[in-house]
């Protein structure tokens, strides 16, 4: 049987520390990021200052990105908080090739608006004008909502800083050890814990809408999948048959999961099924192991990985049923396929000269690039735009989570302060 083709059904190990892992982010192997200055906002309203400071948020997004590098507002020659008071040389006296104004106004007791301008340095002309209404309670995601609209203005790239990831943390608890599914913004801020449990917790899967998580959990001592609504926190199991029930995938439409079942005898196969009326389809049947089903972004197909050429490789299969056929061929080891969301790439573990790492397959040209360095990287999962990764990797004795551009060119670690961190899956956009 394979070895680390079961870590996605198998009992998964982790170090000491807490539940609660504060993410702290650092961007690595960033090649010459472009000058620009967030100009702190001004503020209108009640109290002497505003409840979020929009400019840091939006700072700290652009330059986690890599490809920003904001400059110091001691640095700053003026700072104007609309675009008629813009000096532009100014600004290119500091040598910024944009920069961004803005205010907050507070028009009620928790009614406030936040409004920006970007401005092109070099060409002396507005390149974005936006308001947009804001509470306490949402400032932060306004502010991300703005980042996003600036750096897809400046590169052309959607944005993802108003994205959640969702990942597994284990901490130890006396004798026994707890297992958290923990959902947070995609800066490490605002997370908060979905289900604790002592049994383990894995496999965490998204629903098109980011509404609903799927999951594992081995709750009375055998593996079931959920799904369960954020919001309320309301939950459903959805398979709980014998043996081995695992790797929820959630379809295009969110209607159904392509799942992972194996009975009593443990051969393990590529099934979907109907989330409300529970219809199973199985999609193969083979002696090998065949699991980490995918659907594709158009559904039409399934990824999967499967050993039945010997060693793990990446197959797909028609969503309707048929005849498997073969995507990867390169190396002896590609496992945990994920299709990017415009479906022109694939992210899997592969086998670089004895370290797993994460590797993207373009499948128009079937080339293979591997964008991870470390020895134990796994649970690749593409952001919303497509051109960015996060997964899973080792530090020391700790779990720790790194982002990666899908050309390799741009990481970040996000380290936890304490404990072990699995497992990552970034959100789809977010609907407004």
């Amino acid at each position: 049987m394979l070895n680390r083709l079961k870590f996605s059904l198998a009992i998964l190990v982790f170090v000491a520390g807490s539940s609660y892992a504060e993410l702290v982010i650092d961007v690595q192997g960033v090649a010459q990021p472009t000058p620009v200055a967030i100009v702190p906002f001004g503020w209108e309203g009640s109290g002497a200052a505003m409840p979020l400071d929009v400019a840091a948020v939006i700072t700290s997004d652009l330059r986690r990105s890599g490809r920003f590098e904001p400059i110091p507002e001691s640095k700053m020659l003026q700072k104007p908080t609309s675009g008629a008071d813009v000096d532009f040389q100014d600004w290119s006296f500091v040598g910024v090739e944009a920069v961004v104004v803005g205010s907050v106004t507070q028009s009620g007791a928790n009614d406030y608006t936040l409004q920006f301008q970007l401005f092109d340095v070099f060409g002396r002309r507005q390149l974005l004008g936006y308001r947009m209404p804001a509470t306490r309670g949402t400032m932060r995601e306004a502010a991300h909502r703005a980042a996003d609209m600036i750096y897809e203005k400046l590169t052309g790239i959607k944005g993802v800083f108003g994205t959640k990831v969702a990942y597994v943390t284990a901490a130890e608890q006396g004798q026994k050890r707890l297992y958290s599914l923990i959902v947070s913004d995609q800066d490490g801020e605002n997370e908060y814990t979905i289900m604790e449990s002592n049994n383990p917790i894995m496999s965490p899967a998204w629903s098109p809408d980011s509404r609903q998580l799927a999951y594992v959990s081995f709750e009375d001592n055998k593996s079931s999948i959920f799904v369960q609504t954020l919001r309320s926190g309301n939950r459903f199991k959805v398979s709980s048959k014998p043996g081995i029930n695992g790797a929820p995938s959630f379809s295009p439409d969110g209607r159904k999961l392509v799942v992972t079942l194996g009975g009593i005898e443990g051969n393990l196969d590529i099934y979907t099924l109907d989330i409300t009326s529970r219809q199973l389809q199985r999609l193969t049947t083979h002696r090998a192991i065949d699991t980490e089903g995918t659907w594709s972004p158009d559904g039409r197909y399934i990824y999967f990985t499967s050993d039945r050429a010997g060693g793990p490789q990446v197959y797909r299969v028609s969503a309707k049923g048929g005849t498997p056929e073969r995507i990867t061929f390169e190396g002896s080891y590609n496992a945990r396929p994920r299709l990017s969301p415009d479906g022109t790439r694939m992210a899997m573990v592969h086998n670089d000269r004895g370290n797993y790492r994460i590797a993207v397959m373009d499948l128009a040209r079937k080339d293979l690039l591997v964008v991870s360095s470390g020895q134990q990287d796994e649970s690749p999962s593409f952001a919303p735009n497509s051109d960015i990764l996060i997964y899973a990797t080792r530090q020391a004795r700790n779990g720790v989570l790194e982002t990666v551009s899908a050309d390799g060119l741009i990481r970040q670690k996000m380290a936890s302060g304490r404990g072990d961190v699995r497992e990552p899956v970034w959100s789809p956009f977010p609907r407004f």
